[in-house]
């Protein structure tokens, strides 16, 4: 056997037995030969890198067309879940807002843009976008319920003469959501007019109103004020309430509900919480 050859063999066999990579025995013995062979098998694994990167590229082609373009994850009208309108809301507002991505792939549809759409939509406090895979979304959202009726003045532009000009519906914000001809059942009727001079008193009562309990908010039939400590409220039952600022809500609400259940001041008619640390019955 000749030396060189007996030396490629032991190589081989050498890197072989230490489980390192061995490349392709060049049987050539003139450098023209070797130089030919050494081309050869570049040029193959550039073929093949050329074949892998195609492939690479064929199944990313096809897994974005799968995704952004194929009816596969499709949005289907019918599968759009809405929570949270209320009484305000209109559904069919809503709706028409998520008919403008039907169809759309699910991965393509922009659901912060969705989003600031529908807070677009009449009575639309907050609104949450999510989609519910394969082919639906999840709509929730927060609305603007009404917690205070307000009354027209007479003068309001449109009311027929004799006529009363009804009611003006406030969330807890202040914002105009409704109109009504009388006072919703269980909406109390508050008495500040809604106008720039009595803005930030009407912000008093309704931080007031929002501070309640609900059960307890049910029961108020009246709110006035004539300053942003001065909030009043008449209650269903007949008692009033002096409940003066805004401030001391936790604790104010606490008192009055003792001083409504103690068998000594159940019957009371007049409560004062303005100073919740001496509360005063009558």
């Amino acid at each position: 056997m000749p030396a060189a050859t007996s030396n490629v063999t032991t190589y081989t066999a050498g890197r072989r037995a230490l489980g390192l990579p061995v490349r392709p025995t060049v049987v050539s013995t003139g450098s023209a030969d070797r130089f030919a062979e050494r081309l050869a098998a570049r040029r193959h694994l550039m073929r093949r890198k050329s074949v892998l990167i195609a492939a690479a590229v064929a199944a990313v082609a096809a897994l974005a067309w799968l995704l952004l373009l194929s009816p596969v994850l499709a949005l289907e009208p019918g599968q759009v879940e809405l929570s949270g309108a209320g009484t305000v809301v209109a559904a069919a507002d809503v709706t028409a807002v998520v008919a403008q991505v039907a169809g759309v792939p699910l991965p393509r549809i922009d659901t912060v843009g969705l989003r600031d759409q529908l807070l677009e939509v009449p009575g639309v406090r907050e609104a949450k976008v999510t989609r519910d895979w394969p082919h639906g979304l999840t709509v929730a959202l927060v609305s603007r319920e009404p917690v205070a009726a307000v009354p027209l003045p007479a003068t309001t532009t449109g009311a027929k003469a004799g006529a009363d000009p009804g009611f003006t519906l406030l969330d807890t914000d202040g914002f105009q959501v409704g109109w009504a001809q009388a006072a919703p059942e269980g909406l109390p009727v508050v008495s500040v007019p809604i106008d720039g001079e009595n803005q930030r008193i009407l912000t008093a009562v309704l931080a007031v109103l929002q501070a309640l309990p609900e059960s307890l908010r049910a029961e108020v039939a009246t709110v006035s004020a004539t300053s942003q400590d001065t909030v009043q409220m008449g209650l269903r039952d007949g008692a009033s309430v002096s409940w003066g600022s805004a401030s001391e809500a936790p604790l104010k609400i606490a008192v009055l509900q003792a001083l409504r259940a103690a068998p000594a001041t159940a019957g009371a008619k007049a409560f004062d919480v303005s100073a919740p640390t001496l509360p005063i019955t009558r």
